[in-house]
């Protein structure tokens, strides 16, 4: 007698909505988000609210949809912080694939098959949305725009990462990676889903990006300054981790033997950490020099103090040059990236006077870091490439 044999296990994908006093849509939000799914995904999926710490009646609403819906369930915490909600709610999850997305939807829905699919196929590791592709669809303001795109091109020229956008509201992870990532990352706020995504990409995993349609929720309520400033912190703490070789993960077999250029894995970290400081150090010397001259004289200034700095240590510590003989000669070729800095600093403020006469000191800081990413970059490859270059060592000693 042939045996039967048992149904195959529903592929089941788990979407968290982290909240914190957001009355005014989550009903219509979670609402809307269960019936897409019912009618359109192919795959078994719930729908987590993780209330962190919310003090109007959420926490009320998230338990009523609970009961209302079939596949939705409500999860408290009496913490804040977005990462801290997606950390409980990911470790505990049974799903096949964890994601979140941000409670006022402002991606479009039509985007999440696209996004877990890769992943339920085993093809990639994380997914992302991203609103800065050719691709993408995206409707908000000047100010937002500038602010996102800055951060991201920061992290691209001083963390190395390859990823587009790391702040879209619209993520997916295999739920083994996720609960083997977790344990190594730190923040439990905003930068939570940026350090996780540092780390996948550290250790060789492969990250999805699907171009999204997004609309900017005009009454949001994020601290924009204070989440640059966090971020700034994040992405030095990260790059220090990765410098002293903390957080290893186990990685997939097909990364194991890859490989960078001679050198530059421990170089990168390296660097990183430096340009995280010095870029620190010369954002606070602009921001206290701008009380008693003008802002292209206090960007000079400033920039030339931690140039000098920046070529002094990334010397002995990223290229392991010691010793006085050459010091001169690197401090006068490292000001040529000095000089590449102040043109293109100068050149933003400049861009910002023209556009907007009446700019913030906010405003102007924002500018100096979009212009010292890219200054950046040049001066890894300029220091990498010619000042420190061990061929010229040989060259000059023989």
């Amino acid at each position: 007698m042939k045996q039967a044999t048992a149904p195959a296990r529903t592929r089941l994908v788990e979407i968290v909505v982290p909240v914190h006093n957001e009355q005014r849509v989550l009903g219509e939000s979670v609402r809307r988000l269960h019936a897409y799914l019912t009618r359109t995904f192919p795959y078994g999926f719930r729908i987590t609210i993780a209330d962190n710490a919310s003090t109007d009646a959420t926490w009320r609403i998230a338990t009523a949809l609970g009961h209302e819906l079939s596949h939705v369930r409500a999860l408290r915490l009496e913490d804040k912080g977005r990462g801290r909600a997606l950390r409980r709610a990911w470790s505990e999850s049974d799903a096949d694939v964890v994601g979140y997305m941000d409670v006022d939807l402002s991606t479009d829905l039509d985007a999440f098959l696209p996004l877990v699919a890769p992943l339920l196929s085993g093809h990639s590791d994380l997914a992302i949305g991203t609103r800065l592709s050719r691709g993408s669809n995206v409707v908000r303001g000047p100010k937002r725009e500038f602010v996102s795109r800055t951060y991201n091109l920061l992290l691209r020229s001083a963390m190395g990462a390859r990823f587009s956008d790391a702040q879209c509201g619209f993520k997916a992870v295999r739920t083994e990676i996720a609960q083997a990532l977790l344990p190594a990352v730190e923040d439990e706020e905003w930068f939570f889903d940026t350090e996780l995504l540092l780390l996948a990409e550290r250790h060789g995993l492969r990250i999805h990006e699907v171009p999204v349609d997004w609309v900017d929720d005009p009454d949001s309520r994020v601290d924009i300054v204070r989440t640059a400033v966090d971020d700034l912190r994040g992405m030095a703490r990260v790059a220090r981790r990765t410098l002293s070789g903390a957080a290893r993960i186990p990685v997939p077999p097909r990364v194991r033997g890859a490989r960078l250029p001679g050198g530059m894995g421990r170089q990168l970290p390296s660097f990183a950490v430096i340009g995280a400081v010095c870029t620190l150090a010369h954002l606070l010397l602009f921001v206290t020099l701008r009380l008693v001259m003008p802002a292209v004289v206090a960007n000079g200034v400033a920039l030339l103090v931690t140039a000098v700095a920046n070529t002094a240590a990334n010397r002995r510590f990223t290229f392991g040059v010691t010793g006085r003989a050459g010091a001169l000669r690197h401090q006068l070729e490292g000001g040529l990236a000095f000089l590449v800095g102040l043109l293109l600093s100068t050149g933003g403020l400049a861009l910002l006077d023209l556009v907007a006469p009446a700019a913030s000191t906010a405003a102007e800081v924002a500018a100096l870091v979009a212009a010292n990413a890219l200054a950046t970059l040049v001066r890894f490859l300029m220091l990498r490439a010619w000042v420190f270059n061990p061929r010229r060592a040989k060259e000059t000693t023989s």
